[in-house]
């Protein structure tokens, strides 16, 4: 049975993805570092729904972690074939508002946690010749963001990430993709006020947010058989929202 390693697994769309993900047979890690109580509830949530899950603490800043949380894996299943790196945080202000303890915060939990958990995982993907890699940017990381410019960033450097490893690994019959949401309905989205996010929806020419299920879908596309000749590609999923 395959493996599955979400980061970021205890809320929003990482554990709507643990839930498709384990519902279509997988055997799912369960990544999570605040939300312990969140991430048990879904854990348990998949076993007694007749699927298989476990949970694991890892903080992205911490390189040993980690590697604790990989080691981890490896001693319960003994392969990782799908690794979602969707852990990501972000603050709202302009950049000369910006802390740099949250600068650095934002970009090392984004983009060097997701650069160091891929590079810890490829070696067992290269042991079983093939892997699925499946990265969650944004479509702040295509256009930019007034207010969110760390995160924006975070969030491009993602998509360059991802679509570098992709020529790296492709003869290893490895495939990296980026999913990049548009508004989706998440508590990353709670703080803003009802005009905010009713201008958002108007912005959007489906008029609706998008929901965490209809990313974990796509990331279940990409991850089974259905994706083997997508490699390197930067999925917008926006209602339309760019055009």
């Amino acid at each position: 049975m395959k493996v599955v390693v979400i980061t970021g697994a205890s809320r929003g769309i990482g554990s709507e993805m643990a839930k498709v993900f384990a519902s279509n047979g997988y055997h799912c890690v369960i990544c999570y570092n605040n939300s312990e109580m969140m991430a048990q509830k879904i854990c348990k949530d998949i076993i007694q729904s007749g699927g298989n899950a476990i949970t694991v603490k890892v903080d992205l800043t911490n390189s040993e972690e980690i590697k604790s949380m990989i080691d981890y894996v490896i001693m319960s299943y003994g392969h990782i074939d799908v690794l979602i790196n969707n852990a990501g945080i972000a603050h709202k202000a302009l950049i000369i508002d910006e802390e740099e303890s949250q600068i650095r915060n934002i970009i090392n939990t984004n983009l060097i946690g997701t650069i160091d958990v891929t590079k810890q995982v490829l070696p067992f993907m290269l042991k079983n010749n093939g892997g699925k890699i499946i990265n969650i940017s944004s479509i702040w990381g295509e256009v930019g963001a007034a207010c969110e410019s760390i995160y924006a960033a975070s969030k491009a450097g993602i998509i360059g990430f991802t679509k570098s490893i992709a020529k790296e690994y492709a003869y290893n019959n490895i495939t990296a993709n980026c999913i990049c949401p548009g508004v989706v309905d998440t508590d990353m989205n709670k703080n803003l006020t009802t005009e905010e996010l009713t201008q958002l929806i108007e912005d959007i020419p489906q008029k609706r947010m998008l929901k965490c299920e209809e990313v974990a879908n796509l990331a279940l596309f990409l991850a089974n058989e259905t994706g083997d000749y997508i490699t390197g590609q930067s999925i917008v999923m926006d209602g339309g929202f760019l055009l």
